[in-house]
């Protein structure tokens, strides 16, 4: 499966897997009912995805004014490292709403949230490619021997 129908499949899958594993994390963590954990899941997964869009567009932008081109390690990390930041800024205070928790329970609970999705991300894409098959852009490029 390729192009646009693969990363439907792949969000679909993705996120509706996430929604029901936070969901069901928040209120055993919160001590809240499923219908407040959902609604943190459901706005955690809007937020995050905005964010995104926001963040990588901003950080192309950035990225197309440096001297040095390229994606070095630390580059990587930068980026990952700074999404990261921003979304707990956006994700911190909504939790705490939305669940009813103090800033400091909402914290421990995003710092959770993204460690989840450190190792979700990772588990999720090699089952996804074990089961689905690598995306064309990660396929073995073949050599073809030059003509004589």
């Amino acid at each position: 499966m390729q192009g646009i129908k693969r990363r439907i499949v792949y969000v679909t899958l993705f996120e509706g897997l996430a929604l029901f594993i936070t969901s069901t994390s928040f209120a055993s963590l919160s001590g809240s009912g499923m219908d407040r954990a959902g609604a943190a899941a459901v706005f955690s997964s809007l937020i995050a995805v905005g964010w995104n869009f926001v963040y990588n567009m901003l950080f192309e932008r950035w990225e197309a004014r440096q001297a040095k081109r390229g994606r070095s390690v630390a580059r990587r990390i930068a980026h990952a490292v700074g999404f990261e930041a921003g979304l707990m800024v956006f994700l911190v205070p909504m939790i705490a709403l939305t669940l009813r928790v103090s800033l400091l329970e909402s914290f421990l609970m995003d710092i959770g949230l993204s460690m989840f999705f450190l190792v979700y991300a990772y588990v999720y894409n090699l089952i996804f490619d074990s089961v689905f098959g690598l995306p064309a852009s990660a396929m073995p490029v073949t050599e073809t021997k030059p003509r004589a």
